[in-house]
């Protein structure tokens, strides 16, 4: 089992921290869609550390496939090979209000944004030319002027974040990977998403060798009261993510989905206190992991035995390295 950890937000420091990150003993790094530009930490990093980079989302759609090849082509050559594009669909009203874009069928939309992202890629390493006709996007030109050429270290990766069955299913159908969303639980895992995972490999005649499965994950993790006691900040993310529709299936597997509704009128008034005291314990539990780094590991192994690589996310509060490196350490003893 891999384990990745974020890189931060900003380009700023962000090639001496991944050094440092590198020290704990992850494999890889990942950046996030937040207050700045997600390509650009990862530029600063591919050249100082041997670590694996990946976009942990890049959202697809306010983006040109074309704009996505370059980015991943360049940074995959910049890291000689150890970069992934990973993929998101975000929701309708941050697409349109915020990004200015144009909302879709968010699955049709993200399969051609795959697919496109993948001809264009393809065209640059084998010489072929680019013909891809859909509904959302066209690529038929591609001159010796815009073509970088093979890249010798191939092709790099594209996966996609996915929750929702459909979505899922269509990533595993036309994707390289999926990267699980991290607001999810273990009876979510197995009655939804490991399915739909089934079916998207059944339609395309593809085994499961022939995707990468990353499982994000909501780590609230400590060894002292102190510590235990700041990482319970990540339910404010559990509350955040509550508060969308489109999460409404995981709490409804668990029971819980009545809470959907009330955790997004209070984030409409701003009340993010109260949406966070509506978490309660069980509910982290089950949706995030808690506890020592050792307790943290062996839920995680339960969980994602048969995913590729893990995703931690720590919300809110601030690990020190030494606590990263053990929490690693404890990951990757259990899922040996």
């Amino acid at each position: 089992m891999k384990v990745d950890v974020m890189l931060g937000y900003s380009v700023v420091g962000a090639a001496a921290r991944a050094v440092e990150l590198e020290q704990t003993g992850v494999d890889g790094l990942f950046t996030f869609e937040n207050a700045h530009d997600l390509f650009f930490p990862l530029v600063a990093a591919a050249p100082v550390c041997g670590l694996d980079l990946l976009t942990n989302v890049a959202m697809a759609f306010p983006r040109s496939p074309l704009h996505l090849a370059h980015a991943a082509y360049d940074l995959h050559l910049l890291s000689e090979g150890r970069f992934r594009l990973g993929l998101g669909s975000q929701v309708k009203a941050h697409i349109e209000k915020r990004y200015g874009a144009t909302w879709g069928n968010p699955v049709a939309h993200m399969r051609e944004c795959v697919q496109a992202t993948k001809a264009i890629l393809d065209s640059w390493q084998d010489g072929s030319r680019v013909d891809f006709r859909g509904d959302y996007t066209t690529h038929t030109l591609m001159t010796p002027v815009f073509n970088p050429g093979p890249n010798p270290h191939g092709v790099p990766r594209v996966l996609v974040g996915a929750l929702g069955p459909k979505m899922i299913e269509m990533a595993a159908e036309v994707s390289d990977g999926i990267l699980v969303m991290p607001f999810n639980s273990d009876a979510h895992m197995r009655e939804r998403t490991i399915p739909a995972i089934e079916r998207g490999l059944a339609k395309a005649g593809r085994t499961r060798a022939d995707i990468e499965v990353v499982a994000e994950v909501i780590v609230a993790v400590g060894r002292t009261e102190a510590e235990l006691e700041a990482s319970l900040a990540a339910r404010f993310l559990l509350a955040f993510y509550g508060s969308t529709p489109s999460y409404r299936p995981v709490l409804e597997v668990e029971g819980w989905g009545d809470l959907q509704p009330e955790l997004n009128r209070l984030s409409k008034l701003g009340a993010w206190d109260e949406m966070t005291a509506l978490i309660t314990d069980e509910m982290l539990e089950r949706i995030a992991v808690h506890g020592n780094p050792k307790d943290c590991a062996a839920e995680i192994a339960r969980r994602f035995a048969d995913c590729d690589r893990i995703c931690a996310y720590f919300p809110g509060y601030e690990p020190s390295d030494e606590l990263i490196a053990e929490y690693v350490s404890e990951v990757k003893a259990a899922c040996i």
